[in-house]
Parts: structure tokens; C-alpha cells; sequence
């Protein structure tokens, strides 16, 4: 009798067909995290913003109004207590190439394509209700949710536009 001290031609092909299938599956999605980390990161950082603004409005008790300017490509904050002049040169973030603000929709107003738009956060930390759609040159869009009374900034993915 004798024992087997390799392994079967078809035990090799089975090992390399799983491999090759594991490798199928897994491609894909590692190049959609590859090229959405940019708009990702920019999401999470504008929401990061607007919280910590929330926050610091409740903390000093005053309006605080986040800038976002779709032409230039920035996002800033200002207060009743900073500078006007100084606040887009101290605190401004430009958002990463290939990274755009699409549109900002605030509720009550028209919806803003170009130029500037001022979400204003009050003294409570109630944020003015409005939508902002953050894109990329990909084609791949999140639209994030600001509501008055939630802490939660809703965040969805794709263009999403509610009715008036």
C-alpha cells in the first residue's frame, strides 16, 4: 500500500478555482473603496463640521453660520463673536480634488447651484433645515439631511430632493 504524500491533481484545481473566485469577488469592491474614499472622507468631515459647530453654538450661546461656496470649492464657519473678514481665512477647508458641493437646498429658500450658501446653527443648536448634495467626478453623489430637532445628520447615498 502506498501513502500519499502530495496532493491530487484535482485537489489543486479545486484550491485554485476558490482562489480565483475569491479574488473575483473581492476586486471589485476594493476599487469602489479605493475611488469613493475621497468623497467619503469629505462626507464624514462636513458632518464632523456641522456638529462640532452645533456644539460650540450651544456652548457660547451664539449663531454660528457655516459657509459653503460652490464655486471656490471651500467650506468655512463663522460667529457673531469672529471677524467677518478673517473667519474664511482662519477656518476654511478646501474639499479635495475631483470633490464638488453640487447643491445646497435650505428649506424655505430657493436651491442654490453656484456661488454661496449660509446655513445658519442658533444659539440652542437647532441647525436651519436643509439638504446639500456632495459629489464627485465619478458621477457618485451623497445627499446629507440637516433637521432642526435631530442630532442624527442624515446622510443617503445618491442625489435625493424632497418635495416642498
Amino acid at each position: 500500500m502506498r501513502s500519499p504524500s502530495g496532493y491530487t491533481f484535482i485537489e489543486l484545481c479545486v484550491v485554485l478555482v476558490l482562489a480565483g473566485l475569491m479574488v473575483v469577488l473581492a476586486v471589485p469592491r476594493f476599487n469602489a473603496a479605493l475611488f469613493t474614499d475621497d468623497l467619503k472622507t469629505s462626507v464624514r468631515k462636513l458632518v464632523a463640521t456641522i456638529k462640532v459647530l452645533k456644539n460650540e453654538a450651544v456652548r457660547e450661546r451664539v449663531v454660528y453660520r457655516l459657509h459653503l461656496d460652490m464655486t471656490s470649492n471651500r467650506v468655512w464657519y463663522d460667529s457673531e463673536l469672529m471677524d467677518r473678514d478673517e473667519a474664511p481665512e482662519r477656518n476654511a477647508a478646501r474639499l479635495p480634488e475631483g470633490i464638488h458641493i453640487l447643491d445646497v437646498h435650505c428649506v424655505g429658500g430657493e436651491k442654490t447651484a453656484g456661488g454661496e450658501s449660509v446655513i445658519h446653527i442658533d444659539p440652542k443648536g437647532y441647525v436651519q433645515p436643509a439638504v446639500i448634495h456632495v459629489g464627485s467626478d465619478r458621477g457618485e453623489v451623497y445627499t446629507l439631511v440637516l433637521t432642526p430637532f435631530l442630532e442624527k445628520i442624515g446622510i443617503l447615498e445618491g442625489y435625493v430632493s424632497f418635495a416642498r
